[in-house]
């Protein structure tokens, strides 16, 4: 991993802020590919300087597709990915204005993509809102960060040690 530095705000000494990691990208589906570059020769670039996560665009074969209040749709965003640095695997997230603006969010939370699935990524959206919502040919609906994992190596004990919080769960530590 190649570790890369970028000033916070200018005049400021250069801090380290982001790592590189080689990932393959194949446009799997017609248009995918213009669709992400809309005239941008970089669009695989980060939108900006410090952007942690790459936009994902809807990839629909109809010009929009409506999504009743509480209903799902699993949309195609026409990419497939394939890190090549091991223990680094794909994270979708919702993307914050569309999550808290419309009430469009990523299903489950998080999606996961396992660094040996190399099937087109799909974003399963969830209307939380009240209202129907339209999410057009193009449009950015979620975000791709990747981020290393680690794989645990699961040691078997009759019980777990004594910790001060112990099997306290929600809000157990206060607010």
């Amino acid at each position: 991993m190649k570790t890369t530095t970028t000033p916070l705000i200018s005049g400021q000494t250069p801090a380290p802020v982001s790592a590189e990691a080689p990932v393959h990208v194949a446009f799997v589906r017609s248009g995918a590919r213009e669709l992400y570059a809309q005239e941008r020769e970089d669009f695989l670039a980060p939108a900006t300087a410090l952007s942690a996560g790459f936009d994902l665009r809807a990839c629909l074969d109809t010009p929009e597709a409506h999504i009743a209040p509480g209903a799902r749709l699993c949309v195609p965003t026409g990419l497939s990915v394939q890190p090549q640095q091991p223990g680094l695997a794909g994270f979708v997230y919702s993307r914050s204005g569309l999550g808290a603006r419309d009430g469009l969010t990523v299903a489950q939370g998080v999606g996961v993509i396992d660094p040996d699935y190399t099937g087109e990524i799909l974003v399963m959206l969830l209307n939380t809102s009240g209202e129907e919502r339209r999410l057009k040919r193009g449009e950015r609906m979620a975000q791709l960060i990747f981020q290393p994992y680690v794989r645990p190596v699961w040691q078997e004990v009759p019980e777990l040690a004594a910790t001060r919080r112990g099997a306290g769960g929600f809000v157990h530590s206060g607010r």
